[in-house]
């Protein structure tokens, strides 16, 4: 009787607004008496929406769609702002807030992975572009530049739209690090279909970077295949 009770209770409870909630779990006080850490995922989100509709609670609207993208942040940033305002209670301003968030989040992961020493290996360099990369849905190429210490100087943007041997141009690539005083250079490009496997385009491009850069006296460091999860590094495949 005392279970019955208890899930009548809960049921009641999840059917109040936030506001006729105890004020120790309403998520923005719970975030200024305890932390912004003890809050779970759908907290954190139901703050920023503010609101939830007639049927369920701020918490429980972002519970119920962080629970059709698996509990995944990251499946929940590949959402566009149409597909979140198919829930009822998210409109256009809602959806984009709760967008936002989570780019902020890639960008500060971003942020924390530059921090990092050494780039020197395909993992490291994976981490760090992963972020940039992983909800591309078009090819990009970019080009990492170190100093003689595997340290970041810069990263940036080469190409866009789809990668061959012509759609970068290899000039700009030494032009960049030139300018940049980098000693070494990778390149980085993603697929979108999440296949890690090279194309003989890649195969070409690869080839003509680690020309270039011999001639400059720079040194290639890697190629890097980034996918949502997987890379392919030319160096670890022996084919640089």
């Amino acid at each position: 009787m005392k279970e019955d009770n208890n899930s009548k209770l809960s049921s009641l409870n999840s059917k109040l607004s936030i506001n006729q909630w105890a004020e120790e779990d309403r998520p923005r006080e719970k975030l200024a008496a305890m932390g912004a850490e003890t809050l779970t995922n759908a907290e954190l989100l139901a703050i920023l929406i503010g609101s939830g509709n007639t049927e369920d609670s701020a918490v429980d609207l972002m519970k119920r769609i962080l629970s059709d993208c698996d509990n995944s942040l990251n499946a929940l940033g590949k959402m566009s702002i149409k597909e979140l305002m198919d829930y009822k209670g998210i409109g256009e301003a809602k959806a984009i807030s709760i967008l936002a968030a989570c780019e902020l989040g890639k960008r500060r992961q971003s942020e924390e992975v530059a921090q990092r020493k050494d780039l020197g290996s395909a993992h490291a360099i994976y981490q760090f572009m992963r972020p940039k990369m992983q909800d591309l849905d078009v090819e990009e190429a970019w080009v990492v530049l170190l100093n003689h210490n595997y340290k970041l100087i810069k990263a940036e943007r080469i190409s866009r739209g789809g990668i061959t041997e012509t759609a970068v141009d290899v000039r700009l690539i030494v032009k960049s690090a030139v300018l940049n005083n980098a000693t070494i250079v990778a390149l980085v490009h993603n697929h979108p279909s999440n296949n890690t496997r090279p194309s003989k385009d890649d195969d070409r491009l690869t080839e003509r970077v680690k020309k270039a850069c011999e001639v400059m006296r720079l040194y290639m460091l890697d190629h890097v295949i980034v996918t949502d999860g997987a890379y392919y590094s030319y160096r670890e495949q022996g084919k640089l």
